[in-house]
């Protein structure tokens, strides 16, 4: 049961149909949005759902989906199956448009059935071939003209038309040259046609001069349109030969129109599947532009919404700020939620956006709420809201008010939504306080579902004391005195009304007798209540900071543990190399003791040849020795405080930090490290360059040449996905000097072709990004020019 029957302008679901509507190509997609309703059957809710999500998925992609060709079939079909009746050329050739998107959709979601398991499902039906479509073609031209090659005898009526139209031209042009020679033409006038005839123009005193027919006159009465009589059976001949056409043609199409009515059940299936593709597509479109997502849905009610958002409320404010998101939170225990709080601090904001969200939800759309939100499956939503005051049935407003609470008590159950604004106001507030109560007594009992708003002490009392119902608070900036459109769940919010009071210049003597006159207890109700706010709200800051110097922290030992692991490997490649250079000069040198013996042998020793040998084992021993580096000084002198050191045995050098006791800190490059005192060495002079973590840089140019593909081809991809892939492709093309790209990212909608070329603009490198030739691609690929 929806209650009341205007639930759905006073929700604002209304303005979602409107919206989705102007996404929709044709009057048949908007169709089946005027029909959209509210639905309690969850698999059939799930399956609406599926097909909405897919359809988003295929927009967010920029998958090539058709996209046009989408026509209102409504007329056609119904002239289609009248006997005797017949579409027109241009109506043939739109219908033969719309059954290639139909096969072109079907085939699409055929190749995609694995992603698109719902969508699939929906095309399955469909029994129209390209036969159908082939067979109007046959027929009709791209101009929607019925083709000579129609009937035999069409192209005979034709192809005579034409000589007889020749053949009388040529009269026309003599009689014409002849009538201008004689000047009886005005001057800068040709050869016309009225009432379907070919006619000359001719001064109105020379009518009797050209023996022939008058078929009309200029608006002056100074110029007559005569046939001369010479033409007047060409023109009767042409004249039968275009009846001749036409009754032709009509029976061409009525025997293609005969030929289409033995296929009018596929056809009245594949239109409907087109409706319907044009119907979830404008409900995708919708999806993404309020960032809508698919909750999990249960059977049974039940409400655990994360950042949740009012769609029309997101809309309107998109660009010029942030919708603060809710989070509401029902179980079976507490059914129940009593939002208090400031005027004009989101409380009926709150409660539209649960009503309106999960009718939306229920009518099979996609919602403005995180995944892993949990939405139930209600049977019954009762809204309470607004002025209701009825002339016509002499209600006034509490009247209305109270009227809509009967019908909640006598009707909602547990498995029941109830949404109620500003309960209890419009009299006297003792009465209209203990009435609420009873009513949310009442609801409590029946385990009804819903939310309601108030500013009532008793309800807030009643609501934290009562099991079955809990309290809730807009959040409200207590110093600043604004909003800040937060729900916070367990606590009731204050009204704030004294303090907003005094913000608008209300005298102080005027505050303090309000005060006296509320009562200690209220005032001091309301004093908590602000205390409790305060304390939370701090609480709320507290956790942020926490929140932020645990990221930092996560970020700095993620750094450290890089850079440690560098350094590792570093450590290893430099020990490595070592041992490979140390092993080739041992080769070296046991190669050269070798040859010295050799030559020794060789010469016996003469002392000439021994000093050019020890000469030799010199020079090599200068090569293998190890060199004193000028470059620094290694003093044994104690050390101190920003001094300049280095571990003993080790080449790479820090500042001293810090001394403490037999231990110090020492900054090596982004590394600190603390080290024994003893095994540190302070150095004086030029020093070389402090140890800093790099990575290894080879790079193999030709390798990457090697298998560089200048195309980059990114189709069925997200753009989350493109913009790394694009960028690496980027690098190595201006890496390795390539001065033409192309990039494949498909027509579509045009998501991952507007992406790229925004991604494109960020390089200095790019000097031009323009379409394809069209006969290679067109706008579906981007040819990039790099310099």
């Amino acid at each position: 049961m929806i209650y009341p029957e205007t639930l759905e302008q006073k929700l604002g679901f209304d303005q979602v149909r409107q919206k989705i509507k102007g996404y929709c190509l044709s009057d048949t997609g908007a169709g089946w949005v005027d029909r959209m309703r509210f639905s309690k059957d969850a698999d059939f809710i799930r399956v609406l759902l599926g097909q909405n999500l897919e359809f988003r998925q295929i927009l967010e992609k920029g998958e090539d989906f058709p996209s046009r060709y989408y026509f209102d079939s409504t007329d056609w079909l119904h002239r289609i199956g009248l006997e005797g009746s017949y579409l027109e050329a241009d109506e043939f050739l739109n219908l033969a448009y719309a059954i290639e998107t139909i096969l072109a959709c079907k085939n699409f979601l055929t190749r995609s059935r694995e992603f698109y398991p719902h969508l699939f499902k929906l095309g399955e039906p469909v029994a129209v071939t390209q036969a159908l479509s082939q067979l109007v073609l046959s027929k009709i031209d791209d101009k929607a003209t019925v083709k000579d090659s129609a009937s035999a005898e069409l192209g005979r009526i034709r192809k005579k038309l034409r000589d007889e139209q020749h053949r009388l031209r040529k009269l026309m042009d003599q009689i014409f040259r002849a009538a201008v020679e004689e000047k009886w033409v005005p001057e800068g006038a040709l050869p016309t046609l009225r009432e379907g005839r070919l006619v000359i123009p001719i001064h109105a005193e020379h009518k009797r001069r050209v023996k022939g027919f008058i078929l009309d006159e200029s608006a002056t009465g100074q110029t007559v349109f005569l046939e001369p009589a010479e033409m007047l059976d060409a023109n009767n001949e042409i004249r039968d030969l275009e009846h001749a056409e036409k009754r032709e043609v009509i029976r061409i199409l009525k025997e293609l129109t005969d030929a289409l009515r033995q296929k009018l059940p596929e056809l009245k299936l594949a239109f409907q599947f087109l409706a319907q593709i044009d119907f979830i597509r404008a409900k995708a479109k919708f999806s993404l532009e309020i960032q809508a997502d698919m909750p999990i849905l249960e059977k049974r009610p039940e409400m655990v919404w994360y950042h949740a958002r009012h769609p029309l409320l997101y809309l309107s404010l998109k660009g010029k700020r942030e919708v603060v998101p809710l989070t509401i939170e029902l179980d079976p225990v507490d059914r129940l939620l009593l939002v208090s709080g400031p005027n004009a601090g989101g409380k009926s904001v709150c409660l539209k956006t649960v009503g309106l969200l999960q009718y939306m939800v229920q009518c099979g759309l996609l919602i403005p709420v995180s995944d892993r939100s949990r939405v139930g499956i209600f049977q019954d939503i009762f809204l309470d809201i607004g002025d209701q005051q009825s002339i016509e049935n002499d209600l006034s407003t509490y009247s209305s008010h109270l009227h809509n609470m009967s019908v909640f008590i006598q009707s909602a159950s547990d498995k029941s939504l109830v949404l109620m604004d500003e309960l209890g106001s419009g009299t006297d507030p003792n009465f209209g306080g203990a009435i609420a109560q009873a009513i949310l007594d009442s609801l409590v009992k029946k385990n009804v579902w819903g939310v309601a708003t108030t500013h009532y002490y008793n309800l807030k009392l009643f609501a934290g004391q009562r099991q079955g119902i809990r309290n809730a608070a807009m959040r409200f900036d207590d110093q600043n005195l604004v909003p800040l459109y937060v729900l916070d769940i367990g606590k009731p919010g204050s009204s704030f009304a004294l303090e907003i009071a005094r913000k608008t210049g209300l005298p102080q003597q005027t505050l303090l007798d309000a005060e006296k006159l509320v009562g200690k207890d209220l005032t001091g109700f309301e004093s908590l209540v602000r205390s409790l706010e305060k304390e939370r709200q701090e609480l709320s800051e507290k956790n942020k900071r926490l929140e932020k110097q645990e990221m930092e922290l996560k970020q700095s030992l993620a750094k450290y543990q890089n850079l440690s692991s560098e350094l590792e490997t570093r450590k290893k490649e430099i020990i490595n190399k070592a041992k490979d250079e140390a092993s080739q000069l041992l080769k070296d040198t046991n190669r050269e003791i070798e040859k010295t013996i050799r030559h020794i042998r060789e010469n016996k020793a003469e002392k000439k040849e021994t000093l050019k040998v020890r000469q030799g084992l010199q020079s090599l021993n200068k090569k293998v020795s190890r060199q004193p580096s000028d470059k620094k000084q290694v003093v044994q002198e104690p050390i101190k405080i920003g001094d300049r050191v280095r571990i003993a045995g080790q080449t790479g050098s820090g500042i001293l930090l810090s001394l403490s006791g037999k231990t110090a800190t020492v900054q090596f490059g982004e590394l600190r490290s603390t080290v024994s005192v003893g095994k540190l060495e302070k150095i004086t002079g030029t020093v070389e360059k402090e140890i800093v973590p790099k990575r290894s840089s080879g790079i193999n140019l030709h390798e990457r040449q090697s298998t560089f593909n200048s195309t980059l081809d990114v189709r069925g991809k997200r753009v989350e996905e493109v913009v790394p892939l694009l960028d690496q492709f980027m690098d190595n093309a201006i890496l390795l000097g390539h001065g033409e790209l192309r990039i494949l990212h498909g027509k579509g909608e045009g998501v991952l072709r507007k992406v790229i070329r925004e991604q494109l603009r960020n390089y200095k490198n790019v000097t031009s990004m323009a379409d394809e030739h069209v006969e290679r691609g067109g706008d579906g690929i981007t040819v990039v020019v790099v310099k």
